[in-house]
């Protein structure tokens, strides 16, 4: 299939970041589902020109829709994310990211996808690596239940394409951001320091401030999930092949981000500082020269992704409603 004639199956389209990635299958003229079951999406970011299906990952009926849809292109961003609900349910994330995926990965078989793109998560699976920026082949050390998760949805994704012949990519993501991120989650710091900043209270920072993350703006992030759609895969043995990071390859810390979003907003409320999580990795930036190989780069600067950030965020407080749609944001 090329660009344009696929039928797309979007998981997690109703999110953040789904929802920017199936505006960008719609745009280029593939025909798009959304699968999610709205326990942390919002109906209104499912564009309009997507069938909507609202469904849980794990439930029987997802292989009935592939039967009648017959995908070629699964984008898997639907999963259980946070750190710490992985921590108090291991269980419960197991059956979002692991049960689920193979319920997909059966409804891919049995109809003939593909390719399976897979989001899994450069800020986990590396563990508190020694090398900075990692690259993909660094050694694997998750340090929580959502982290094993997410490799061990490679390995299964390894095991469909050696035996059943799926193709996949694996995008492994840094700190993503951008209009529509979710400020209620841990994932969320650039939407929950920004939403703090027009409520005029200070930012709460854990800790010393200092542990540095790799910010990618989501619309960096869209582009990559088109170009691991088209790519000519690699040839491959083992997971690091046909797996990308995602990211800048620059650390930022949480001080100096809290300074560029009080910039960003004119407005320096003060900071609240509290204990440190513990189990939080203390410093994260990835190497992202493996997928720039392919033709993809990330373009936009952290200040100028931190502005439209704040902008669509501002708007959505307006007294006439919600925003428009945030221009150009993949």
């Amino acid at each position: 299939m090329t660009a344009g004639s696929s039928r797309v199956l979007v998981t997690g389209g109703a999110g953040f970041i789904g929802s920017h990635v199936a505006d960008a299958y719609l745009a280029r003229g593939d025909r798009v589902w959304v699968l999610d079951d709205l326990s942390s999406g919002r109906r209104d970011n499912v564009p309009a020109g997507a069938t909507f299906v609202e469904m849980g990952l794990e439930s029987p009926d997802v292989r009935g829709l592939f039967r009648d849809v017959g995908f070629h292109v699964v984008n898997h961003h639907a999963a259980q994310i946070d750190v710490r609900v992985s921590v108090a349910d291991p269980l419960g994330d197991a059956r979002s990211n692991v049960l689920g995926l193979l319920n997909l990965l059966e409804g891919a078989r049995e109809c003939g996808a593909r390719r399976v793109i897979y989001v899994s998560s450069g800020g986990v699976v590396y563990g508190e690596p020694g090398v900075r920026p990692t690259p993909e082949t660094a050694a694997k050390a998750p340090l929580s239940p959502y982290g094993v998760s997410k490799l061990a949805g490679e390995y299964y994704l390894s095991y469909y394409r050696r035996v059943h012949g799926l193709e996949y990519v694996a995008l492994r993501y840094a700190n993503v951001y951008g209009p529509r991120q979710d400020p209620h989650g841990e994932a969320g710091v650039v939407a929950i320091f920004s939403n703090r900043l027009l409520d005029g209270v200070p930012i709460t920072i854990f800790g010393d401030g200092e542990q540095t993350r790799d910010y990618v703006y989501v619309g960096d992030v869209v582009a990559a999930n088109l170009c691991a759609t088209d790519m000519d895969l690699p040839a491959s043995e083992g997971i690091d092949d046909v797996a990308f990071n995602v990211g800048t390859g620059d650390g930022t810390s949480v001080n100096a981000l809290a300074d560029a979003i009080e910039a960003v907003a004119g407005a320096r409320p003060g900071r609240a500082h509290e204990e440190a999580r513990a189990g939080e990795l203390r410093h994260s930036a990835l190497a992202v020269d493996k997928l720039g190989a392919f033709g993809w780069t990330p373009s936009t600067r952290l200040h100028d992704g931190l502005e439209r950030t704040f902008d669509f965020l501002a708007r959505a407080r307006a007294p006439d409603g919600a925003p428009a749609p945030p221009e150009s944001a993949w």
